[in-house]
């Protein structure tokens, strides 16, 4: 049976059975002491202003953060040390990737959490040197092994990005050259349809038919347009956007059935946002269209707006099915779409605009069912 990247590690560290023993034997006496590190590991990154930003949920979380790192600490010392703990890491780690934490402050924390640990080691073992000595050694390799699987989720997300950046490479060099080769029919059977309209008469069979052709050209025209800004960086036409018109236009502009109810909350006395008022409609516009679609034939979707510090934060949920999980993390790639006449373009353009304004946008399923995009822009 090949070798698991894991069982690499461990062998790289000279991991063996007695580190796991000495963990065991320090996992009993260092309980008491979690409760206590917790409070020095928070109290290192609220005093620290970097740290601090990195912080998911900002500073009202770290209550809640701090029993989430005593049960990291109780798995790190108690095990056990197989592949379900290394997956467990590897999802940490992944996660520490998806709110863009800084490798500085990862490793920054691993040596509180080192020191804090040898700190303990020292004391409950004073009198017992070759305890003393088996925990040290059993600790360092543990936390070195906790540092190898941050790292790999990071390697993880680099090769992911390059591979990206090529495939979008590849894409934007095709979509350019498509997009403008299909322009040319397309305005001839616009332009051929204007004259037919002209000399159809009263025949009603034959104006149905024109009008569905003219509402496909709108299609494909509404598709090249995002293919081409997919590819092009239109300059932001940047001043100080009130978003409570630019979201109710947005709404406006997106055709619903009746069964379907939209909701806007808590869009009055919003900051204003930094932008360009055009784009940020069309990244609004797209989620609620998406929203809308996903609650049809009858349900509903609700656009939710607060103020955060420095920025403004815009939900757009809906009552739908949500998104499989085995799409999500591509969810924003051109061409990754789970509806069925979806193009995959919609919310690869709004991560390009909403990242062309500093801002971030974020998935996260409902509770029950349905999808909630979470949009933050910066307002200074």
């Amino acid at each position: 049976m090949d070798e698991t990247l894991f069982g690499e590690l461990k062998r790289y560290v000279e991991w063996g059975p007695d580190d796991e023993e000495a963990l065991r034997r320090l996992h009993a006496v260092a309980v008491p002491e979690f409760g206590r590190i917790s409070e020095v590991f928070y109290d290192r990154i609220l005093s620290h202003a970097g740290a601090r930003q990195s912080l998911t949920g900002g500073e009202s979380q770290v209550g809640h953060l701090k029993i989430t790192l005593q049960a990291w600490l109780d798995r790190l010392l108690a095990g056990p040390w197989d592949e379900a703990y290394f997956e467990l890491r590897c999802r940490i780690g992944r996660y520490h990737v998806h709110i863009a934490l800084p490798q500085h402050y990862m490793f920054g924390a691993m040596n509180v959490i080192r020191r804090e640990l040898n700190d303990v080691i020292d004391r409950r073992y004073l009198h017992d040197p070759p305890s003393l000595a088996a925990a040290r050694q059993a600790a360092g390799k543990v936390l070195d092994l906790e540092l190898a699987i941050m790292l790999h989720t990071y390697r993880e997300d680099l090769l992911a990005q390059a591979a990206r950046a090529e495939r979008l490479s590849t894409f934007g060099q095709l979509v350019g050259s498509i997009g403008h080769d299909l322009r040319n029919p397309l305005g001839v059977i616009e332009t051929s349809l204007y004259i037919l309209r002209g000399r159809m008469g009263e025949d009603e069979r034959a104006k149905k038919h024109l009008d569905r052709i003219g509402d496909q050209l709108g299609v494909a025209n509404g598709i090249i347009g995002n293919l081409l800004d997919m590819i092009r960086n239109r300059p932001l036409a940047r001043a100080r956007v009130a978003l409570e018109p630019v979201l109710r236009a947005a709404e406006e502009s997106v055709k619903r059935p009746p069964g379907v109810e939209v909701r806007l909350d808590g869009l009055e006395g919003l900051p204003d946002a930094l932008g360009d008022a055009l784009q940020l409609r069309q990244v609004f516009v797209n989620l609620l269209d998406n929203a809308v679609q996903a609650a049809a034939p009858a349900g509903s979707v609700r656009v939710e707006a607060r103020a955060a510090d420095g920025a403004v934060e815009v939900a757009v949920e809906d009552s739908g099915p949500g998104v499989d999980p085995n799409v999500r993390r591509r969810l924003f790639e051109p061409l990754i779409t789970t509806r069925e006449k979806g193009n995959g373009l919609g919310l690869a353009l709004v991560k390009r605009i909403v990242e062309r304004h500093a801002g971030t946008i974020a998935y996260a399923p409902r509770d029950g069912a349905g999808a909630r995009f979470v949009v933050t822009l910066p307002t200074r």
